[in-house]
């Protein structure tokens, strides 16, 4: 049977001048040279169930003159947005995330008419009820209507962020200690500890249309959403 591979970890072992063979670290270390360490990072993660949903919804028109095309995008685009503020969905948790006009050509470089793209970002915090808001929304827009994203998150994340913390470094502390095992040395005194800013990790979905003509809600499943921290420790070499 294969044995267990352990997670990739830094391992820096700065012996100051030069040891003949047998007498390593025997040498004094040089003035100004750093202390011979360990390092490792620890990534500690922590799942919890999301509370809030955030949403782009877009409405997408097309006319033959500009200001056709913008005028049905602004009604549909203003019905979509009445069924957000009738949900109770708070003036804060909307915005307009994007407003573009753009002309439509044939093959031979002719323009035909014109787009008008109208995005919506929305952030829903009753999950139970945010598949039915999105399906009454959609139909409020019709079929000009665009999902382009979806993401779950938390609100507030500090307590899962902490205990995240708090297992990062005692992973890191546990490697280290592996590590000076099987060099043959002892760890020493502390010497850092960094937190390693960590990509944020979202949940997206992304769709070129939606089926408003559906009577049902729309089917979320939020999951679990995970909170991670990466830390490095650094600890002198006793």
């Amino acid at each position: 049977m294969k044995r267990a591979l352990l997670p990739a970890v830094g391992l820096v072992l700065a012996l100051a001048g030069c040891a003949a063979p047998g007498q390593l670290g025997s040498a004094a270390p040089a003035p100004g040279t750093p202390a011979p360490g360990i390092s490792a990072r620890g990534v500690g993660t922590v799942g919890a169930p999301p509370d809030t949903l955030t949403v782009v919804l877009g409405v997408a028109t097309n006319a033959p003159a500009a200001a056709a095309a913008l005028e049905d995008n602004s009604t549909r685009a203003a019905a979509l947005i009445e069924v957000l503020r009738g949900s109770a969905v708070a003036e804060e948790d909307l915005r307009t995330s994007g407003l573009s006009i753009s002309p439509s050509y044939s093959p031979d470089g002719t323009v035909t008419g014109y787009e008008v793209t109208n995005q919506v970002t929305a952030t829903l915090r009753d999950l139970d009820g945010a598949g039915a808001l999105i399906d009454a929304a959609a139909q409020a827009a019709g079929d000009a209507v665009r999902v382009q994203q979806i993401s779950f998150s938390l609100d507030d994340d500090s307590d899962q962020r902490a205990a995240a913390r708090a297992d990062a470094v005692r992973r890191a502390e546990a490697q280290i200690e592996q590590m000076a095992e099987a060099a043959g040395v002892s760890v020493g005194a502390l010497l850092s500890i960094t937190e390693i800013p960590a990509e944020p990790g979202p949940q997206p979905f992304a769709a070129d249309a939606f089926a408003a003509q559906e009577s049902a809600a729309v089917p979320l499943l939020p999951g679990s959403q995970d909170v991670s921290v990466v830390v490095e420790v650094v600890r002198a070499v006793g």
